[in-house]
This record gives structure tokens, sequence and C-alpha cells, in this order.
């Protein structure tokens, strides 16, 4: 049993960070300080292996990393906080759609030291997408690089049934692969 009485300040705050039921990052120059029980949840990684490795490890593509980290340096040199949603990689490689909420703690050097909320979107993708719900599960899927067969199987659907879902989420997108399927999701959130 937590005996509140008797923490400190400082103890309240460290137990509240760790135990938030939002995801907390605590970055510097995008490394990764601090991150809490939420965050092991979300991504599969514990903390401890979290700690000191650059943020990088939470994206499936350096271009993903990089494109972000442009956006990121712009927003943070203003006052309030900056907000996208995007795709990110949890340590099994599984790719995910999450909503990032940041701030900078240093406005003169907006990456020394930032703090994140990470969201994981379960049900969602871009709103720009206009996918519908069967269609945003396909899509994730397709992203994923899962066959029609193992998507089909996932979502309780024959594997025709997936093709004909792939067909048209590339028509409503206007791509051509997996791989500009999820270039123009994260598009989306530019």
């Amino acid at each position: 049993m937590i005996e509140v009485a008797n923490m400190t300040e400082q103890d309240l705050n460290a137990f509240g960070f760790r135990n938030a039921p939002a995801g907390i990052i605590v970055l510097a120059n995008r490394s990764i300080v601090s991150a809490n029980a939420e965050i092991e949840h979300i991504f599969g990684w514990s903390r401890i292996d979290l700690e000191g490795q650059s943020i990088r490890v939470l994206y499936p593509y350096s271009v993903d990393f990089e494109k972000v980290g442009t956006r990121w340096q712009r927003w943070l040199q203003k006052p309030d906080s900056y907000e996208d949603e995007r795709f990110m990689q949890r340590r099994n490689g599984e790719i995910i759609w999450v909503r990032a909420r940041g701030r900078t703690l240093t406005p003169e050097d907006p990456f020394q030291l930032t703090v994140w909320t990470l969201e994981h979107l379960q049900d969602r993708a871009p709103a720009e997408a206009s996918l519908t719900l069967r269609q945003r599960e396909v899509a994730r899927g397709m992203v994923n690089g899962y066959t029609s067969k193992e998507i089909g199987l996932a979502m309780g659907i024959s594997p025709r049934t997936v093709e004909v879902h792939r067909r048209t989420i590339k028509q409503k997108l206007g791509v051509h692969k997996p791989a500009e399927l999820a270039a123009k999701l994260l598009g989306a959130s530019s």
C-alpha cells in the first residue's frame, strides 16, 4: 500500500509521471531521457531500454524521423505546444498510428529539452485518408507488410475481400505500393 502522507512533493511528481494514463516521454536533443509506464505499454520497450536512445528507435524509417524533426524544429520555436499524427514503430516492428503532442522547455534551443505525450490511435487513421473502418484495418495491415491472406485471417474476412479493399484504398489515396501508402498517410499530417 502506498502511503501518500509520507511522500515528498518530488516523490509524488515522480510517481504521477511513471503511472500517468498517458504516454509521456522527455527528450534531450531528440534522445530519450525518461519514459513512463504507458510508453512501455504502447511501444513494447522497457523504459530502461529506451532511456539514452535516440527517439529514432520509435520511427519505422529514417526519412520519417528526419521529416518529423524538421517540423518539430519549426513549430517548437512557437510558445504554444505542437501536435500531429504519424506512424511510429513498436519494438516488434509493428507500425502504429500515434498522436504526438509536445512542447519545448528551452525555447532558445527547441530540441535541448522537450516533453511529449504519445497516444496510440488504435481505431483511427488520419482524417484526410477518408477510409472506412475496414479500409483502415486493411491499410494498417498493408503498411505492416501483411499479405491479403494474413490480413483476412486477422479480420475474419476472405483474402478476396481484402483484395477489394486494397484496390479501393489505392484508388482513394492514389497509391500503388504499401510504401507509397505509408508515405501518403504520413504526408497527410504535414
